[in-house]
């Protein structure tokens, strides 16, 4: 996906100094500075509205009217434990911020409920870069994770949940991590996704279709053993599956 297909409503502006690349969204970014894709920053201005846990800290931040979160890359798995958050550089578009930034804007083009991409942040070192990316807060939002640990959803915000998910698909848009944390149901009960690192527009296939929807499965009965209380069973996945099939 090539960055200079972005169009409108975006105007990308680049700030390139020495080994730090940079390119934030004009319209939402009056003052660019390359402090804010740390924690310290906001941290002066009074600006840290809350933070979240993951693989490291997320920032939630407010700039002017807007809701941001700040999140800076880190590797997960085995690899993780050795190598913290450095990845191998390829050329800049190559970068997982830039892909990420990228994969959001046309996402956004699509009218797909997604965050709306702000800045990112990459940082050579030799053969290395670490990297950092800024998006729009979905506001008054849930992660379906946590909302199932609190609440049965009825069936027909299930048929939505996965009506959600086939436009996604029907864009060829393949998430890499497609699981309840990553699903927010706001207290519209609208249904968003986030988190689209790894993620690309693939053509449509339904191999990996079908493996995006087994992952997410696979995470509801992981959620399922885990937590004290979680309300979900399978009759929530035949809802779930009439959304996504169009049979409602």
């Amino acid at each position: 996906m090539n960055l200079s297909a972005i169009v409108k409503p975006y105007r990308l502006k680049v700030y390139q100094q020495g080994n730090v690349y940079c390119q934030y969204d004009e319209n939402r970014v009056s003052a660019f500075s390359v402090q804010m894709f740390t924690a310290k920053f906001w941290q002066q201005q009074k600006a840290v509205t809350g933070t979240a846990q993951g693989r490291g800290t997320t920032w939630f931040l407010e700039y002017n009217t807007q809701q941001w979160v700040l999140r800076h890359y880190y590797r997960g798995g085995l690899i993780g434990k050795l190598i913290k958050d450095s990845y191998l550089y390829q050329g800049m578009a190559l970068t997982r911020a830039a892909q990420e930034f990228t994969l959001l804007a046309k996402m956004q083009q699509c009218n797909l409920p997604t965050p709306q991409p702000i800045a990112y942040q990459v940082i050579k070192k030799g053969f290395f870069y670490h990297a950092d990316l800024i998006t729009q807060r979905i506001e008054n939002a849930e992660d379906l994770a946590t909302v199932l640990s609190e609440k049965r959803l009825s069936s027909a915000l299930w048929q939505v949940i996965g009506a959600t998910i086939r436009k996604f698909h029907q864009q060829g848009i393949y998430h890499h991590d497609l699981n309840a944390h990553n699903i927010l149901i706001d207290v519209n009960d609208k249904v968003w996704l986030i988190d689209f690192d790894r993620g690309e527009q693939r053509k449509i296939n339904n191999k990996w279709q079908q493996n995006n929807l087994e992952r997410l499965k696979r995470s509801f009965l992981k959620e399922l053993n885990k937590l004290p209380a979680f309300h979900w069973q399978e009759q929530d996945w035949f809802a779930f599956m009439q959304g996504y099939q169009g049979k409602v």
